[in-house]
C-alpha cells in the first residue's frame, strides 16, 4: 500500500470519527432521540473520542455528551460511571477555547441535576479547574465557567462553598465589569446562588465588592440583567440586618422603585423580593422603604399582575405592617387592605392565599382602628371560609385561623362581626360573642342595632356548655338588655306566648 492509500485511510478515519461525533451531537439536540441513543450505547462510544487527537473531534464529542448529560440525571450519571469526568477535567486546562466551552457544558449539565452529581464533579477537581477557566481572555470561556460553577453553587451551602473556596468570587465580581451581556447576567446569576444560602456565603460575595457593581447595573435597559441583579441584592439582603444596611447605603432605593414599572414580570417580581427581604429585617429598614415610595407602588404593582407574581409583594405588606402600629397605619393609608381583599377573591392557590391571609393578620391585629380597617372590607367571613373550608391546605387554615383570632381580639366594629355569628364554629365563635360582650355595655345604639338586625336572636340560638367561657360571653350580652327583650328572643317563647294565649280566659 502506497503512502497516499494510508494517508487516505487515516484521513477517512478521521473524517468518520467526526462525522459520528457530529451526528450523535445533532441527534442529542432533539429529546424524542436520547433514549435510543442511551439503548445503543452512545456514552462508551463517545468516551474514547474525548481522548482523540484531533482537537475538533474532541470538541464535538464534549457537545454530544453534554447534550446527552443535560437531559436527565441518568445520563449524567452514565457520564460519572463511564469515568468521563476526569478527562473532561484533565483536558480543561491545556485544550482550546472551543473546547473549553464544550467541556465546561459538559461540567454544568452533570452538575445541575443533584447535589450528588455536582459533588462528583467538584470530587474530580472541576471547581478549580472551571475557576482557571474564569481568567481566560475569551469572554465565551468565562461565561461557560460560570454557569457551570453557579449550578454547582445552587444546590447547597456545602457546595458553594467548594466554589467559594476555590477562589471564584473575586474573578465572578470581576465578570461583572466586562462589556458582554451575557458575561454579566451569568455572573450575577452565580454570585445570587452563591449568597443564597448562608450569611457567611453572602457576606463573602460582599467583601469582594459586588454590592457596589451590582447596584450600578439596576437601571440597565437588560431585562435579563436586570432579574439577575436583583435576585442577587435579594440573597445578599436577606441574611442579616447589616448585609441589608449594605444594600440600603449603596443607594439601591429609590432607583429600583422605578423598576417596578419595568415591562419585564420578573424584573419586577425580583424588585418585590428585594423589597420583601429588606423589610423583614426592622421597623426603621421598612420606614426606609415606605418613605422611598416603595409600598405604595408595591400596592400598585399588585393590582397589575397575577399568581406567583404577587407573592413577594403580599408577604412585604404583612413584613411592613407586622413591625408597628404606624407602619401597618401606613399601609392601610395607601389602600394596601382592599388590594390583599382582591388578591384573595382572585388566587387559588393555597400558598398564596395563605400569605395574603398572614399578611392580613400583620395588619388587623394592632388596635381597634387597625381591625376595623380589615372588617370594613369584609374580609373577616372570607378568612373564615378559608379556615373552614376542607379543600383548604394545612397552612392556609392555620394563617387563616391565626389571622381572624388576632384580628377578632382587637376589633370592635360590630357590624363586621356580626356575619361570624351565623357560621362560625364554637372556637371562633367565643371571640366574636366576647367582642359583642364588650362594645355592647357601653354604646346603646349598638344595643338596639343588635337587637334590630338579628343579633341578638342568633345569640340565643347558641349552644354553648354551661360554665364555658362561651356561656359567660352570651351571659354578659343578655344582660345589657331587658330580661323580657331577652326571653322574647329566645328560642321557644312564641310557643310559650301561644299556650298562654291558649289558656287565657277573658274576663
Amino acid at each position: 500500500m502506497s503512502q497516499r492509500q494510508i494517508i487516505q485511510v487515516f484521513e477517512q478515519y478521521q473524517k468518520s470519527r467526526m462525522q459520528f461525533a457530529q451526528t450523535v451531537a445533532d441527534l442529542a439536540s432533539r429529546p424524542h432521540n436520547i433514549e435510543i441513543l442511551q439503548k445503543a450505547g452512545v456514552m462508551s462510544l463517545l468516551r474514547p473520542l474525548m481522548l482523540d487527537v484531533v482537537p475538533s473531534i474532541q470538541q464535538t464529542a464534549a457537545l454530544a455528551l453534554g447534550r446527552l448529560a443535560d437531559h436527565s440525571d441518568d445520563l449524567a450519571e452514565a457520564v460519572v460511571k463511564e469515568d468521563i469526568l476526569p478527562e473532561v477535567v484533565h483536558s480543561l486546562a491545556s485544550q482550546n477555547r472551543f473546547y473549553k466551552k464544550a467541556a465546561a457544558f459538559v461540567l454544568r449539565a452533570v452538575a445541575k441535576h443533584s447535589p450528588e452529581l455536582s459533588q462528583a464533579v467538584v470530587s474530580c477537581g472541576g471547581v478549580d479547574a472551571l475557576v482557571l477557566c474564569l481568567e481566560e481572555f475569551d469572554p465565551g470561556v468565562k461565561e461557560a465557567a460560570a454557569w457551570a460553577l453557579g449550578y454547582i453553587a445552587r444546590h447547597n451551602a456545602s457546595l458553594s462553598q467548594s466554589v467559594v473556596d476555590a477562589g471564584a468570587v473575586p474573578l465572578l465580581v470581576m465578570c461583572l465589569l466586562e462589556p458582554e451581556l451575557a458575561l454579566k447576567r451569568i455572573a450575577a446569576s452565580t454570585l445570587s446562588d452563591i449568597s443564597k444560602h448562608t450569611l457567611e456565603l453572602a457576606q463573602t460575595v460582599v467583601d469582594s465588592g459586588a454590592i457596589a457593581h451590582l447596584a450600578q447595573m439596576i437601571l440597565h435597559p437588560d431585562a435579563k440583567l436586570k432579574r439577575q441583579v436583583f435576585s442577587a441584592l435579594s440573597q445578599i439582603s436577606k441574611h442579616s440586618v447589616s448585609l441589608a444596611e449594605m444594600v440600603i447605603e449603596a443607594e439601591v432605593f429609590p432607583a429600583a422603585v422605578v423598576c417596578l414599572r419595568d415591562q419585564d414580570e420578573y424584573v419586577r417580581k425580583n424588585v418585590c423580593t428585594l423589597m420583601r427581604e429588606v423589610v423583614k429585617h426592622t421597623p426603621e429598614l421598612s420606614q426606609v422603604i415606605v418613605n422611598c415610595g416603595g409600598m405604595a407602588a408595591v400596592i400598585d404593582y399588585l393590582g397589575d399582575c397575577q399568581g406567583g407574581l404577587r407573592l413577594p409583594g403580599i408577604m412585604m405588606l404583612g413584613y411592613v405592617a407586622a413591625h408597628s402600629e404606624n407602619l401597618a397605619m401606613a399601609v392601610i393609608l395607601s389602600k394596601g387592605v382592599p388590594q390583599l381583599s382582591l388578591c384573595l377573591s382572585e388566587e387559588s392557590e393555597s400558598h398564596i392565599n395563605a400569605a395574603t391571609a398572614w399578611s392580613i393578620g400583620q395588619i388587623g391585629h394592632h388596635t381597634p382602628e387597625h381591625a376595623k380597617a380589615v372588617a370594613t372590607a369584609n374580609l373577616l367571613p372570607k378568612l373564615l371560609e378559608l379556615y373552614m373550608n376542607a379543600g383548604s391546605s394545612e397552612d392556609l387554615q392555620a394563617k387563616s385561623k391565626k389571622a381572624l383570632k388576632s384580628i377578632l381580639q382587637k376589633c370592635t366594629y360590630l357590624p363586621g362581626l356580626e356575619p361570624l355569628l351565623y357560621d362560625a364554629p364554637s372556637n371562633i365563635l367565643k371571640h366574636v360573642v366576647c367582642q359583642f360582650s364588650k362594645v355592647l355595655p357601653h354604646d346603646s345604639k349598638a344595643r338596639r342595632l343588635f337587637v334590630t338586625s338579628g343579633g341578638l336572636k342568633k345569640v340565643q340560638e347558641i349552644e354553648a356548655e354551661p360554665g364555658s367561657a362561651l356561656q359567660e360571653h352570651i351571659n354578659a350580652i343578655n344582660s345589657c338588655f331587658p330580661e323580657e327583650i331577652v326571653r322574647y328572643y329566645s328560642p321557644g317563647y312564641s310557643e310559650v306566648l301561644l299556650e298562654r294565649l291558649e289558656n287565657y280566659q277573658p274576663a
